[in-house]
Order: structure tokens, then sequence, then C-alpha cells
């Protein structure tokens, strides 16, 4: 998740703001719950069983095309399971009540 904010790619800008969900604010709680990763002890992405489910959610939202930034932030939010999807779903939902 930390590496799909930092990426900045317009379409996930995009789609977060349609929630209502400030990216930078929103980057600032992953990092603060999640950590920076650098203090891991391994090179590279674990490959557990919910980043192979991400990635087959993925991919269909991909369909023929190549795997987005967007692609996976969308199929991480519809996975639903992790700590960073945890995040997000505040996150919409504080800027949602903020709005009303």
């Amino acid at each position: 998740m930390v590496a799909l904010l930092e990426e900045r790619d317009p379409q996930i800008l995009h789609d977060l703001d349609a929630d209502g969900i400030d990216a930078r604010e929103l980057h600032a709680d992953v990092r603060r719950h999640l950590g920076s990763g650098d203090d891991r002890l391994w090179e590279g992405i674990l490959v557990t069983p919910r980043v192979r489910k991400i990635i087959v959610l993925a991919e269909g939202y991909a369909g023929e095309a190549p795997v987005e930034p967007a692609h996976l932030l969308r199929a991480l939010r519809a996975e639903g399971g992790s700590l960073a999807a945890e995040i997000l779903r505040r996150s919409g939902n504080r800027n949602s009540a903020a709005g009303t």
C-alpha cells in the first residue's frame, strides 16, 4: 500500500479523490500503522496467499491489459482483509462522515 501511494499514479489519485480520500493523509496513516518496511530483513515481496489473491483480483480488473497500480489498489480494497485495506476503509468512512 505504501508503494502504491508513493507511486503517485494519476488513476489512484483520481480514485481516492472520488471517494473523498486525501492521498497524503492516507499515506501518512498507512506509514504510521504499517511502518516503512525499512527494518525488514528480506529483499522483495513475500508472496503470501493474500498477495496471490490480490494479484488474481488485479488481473481480473485489468482484463487483457497489463496490471496497473490502480488495479492493485482496487484488488486490495476488494480483498478487504489486510490492515492496509482496513485503513483505507476507515479513511473513506471518516471522510464520508465529515462531509455529512
